[in-house]
């Protein structure tokens, strides 16, 4: 038997999934042992609970899978903050630290967590959406099926359009950040007084009970929907390169 143990962490909503020959065993959310909101801390609680759950040891890992690639995201963050420079300069420095720290250099955070991994125990490393890609496709009962992910932002996709076929996951298109209808979404969370990253769901749920009256505006000025399905936003309504926001209100 082969046990993989996939970590999400560091951004929102920490959480932790173990597979058995590729079929999931356990899986938990940080949040729900902590009972801190959102909890974006490394998901501790929740991989001792996946192990325990399955009767198994840290040592018993056969490879350990973390959401995306923090090398590459990293890079993504220094073109941003190069492209509106000065403007994001107070922002860089408040979130260099914890990339300088526990976030770039994953392979060491991770095994220092998690001490009793064997020496030769991969700690692999997939694209942020594939990762979507992946937790949709191989749980269903398709052998082969199109797979669209939206999403916020990975490294530098935000939405992609790939195919799934068997084992195998190939990513065909994608748009890139900053064009994102993830961030537009956060946007109006924010807009409405919700918090980005948490309170998207309570925009959702109040969605149905509002009328359509802003839809014409929106296309004429927040986002240029092209032909093909792709869009691209402008970005003189959005601050979130600069700072901490992300509308310029």
């Amino acid at each position: 038997m082969r046990h993989i143990l996939g970590i999400s962490a560091y951004y929102h909503d920490a959480a932790a999934a173990l597979l058995r020959d590729g079929k999931i065993v356990a899986a938990a959310q940080e949040e729900r042992f902590s009972r801190r909101k959102n909890d974006e801390r490394f998901p501790a609680q929740s991989i001792a609970f996946c192990l325990r759950d399955a009767g198994l040891l840290e040592a018993n890992l056969d490879a350990v899978a973390f959401y995306d690639k923090p090398i590459v995201k990293f890079a993504r963050l220094l073109e941003s903050y190069l492209a509106v420079a000065p403007a994001g300069f107070r922002t860089f420095v408040q979130v260099l630290p914890s990339w300088l720290g526990e976030k770039l250099n994953l392979r060491k955070t991770i095994r220092e967590h998690l001490a009793g991994l064997r020496a030769d125990c991969p700690i692999l490393f997939t694209q942020h959406h594939q990762a979507h890609a992946a937790s949709a496709f191989y749980p269903s009962p398709f052998r082969e099926a199109a797979i669209l992910t939206v999403d916020g932002v990975g490294e530098y996709a935000t939405t992609t359009i790939g195919r799934g076929r068997d084992n195998r996951l190939e990513i065909m298109q994608e748009l890139r950040f900053p064009h994102s209808l993830g961030l537009l979404y956060s946007a109006f969370t924010g807009y409405c007084g919700f918090r980005v990253n948490s309170g998207e769901y309570k925009l959702m749920g109040l969605a149905p009970y509002g009328e359509p009256k802003y839809v014409d505006a929106i296309y004429a000025e927040l986002i240029d929907l092209k032909s093909d399905g792709s869009f691209w936003l402008n970005l003189e309504y959005f601050s979130f390169l600069r700072g901490w926001t992300m509308t310029n209100e």
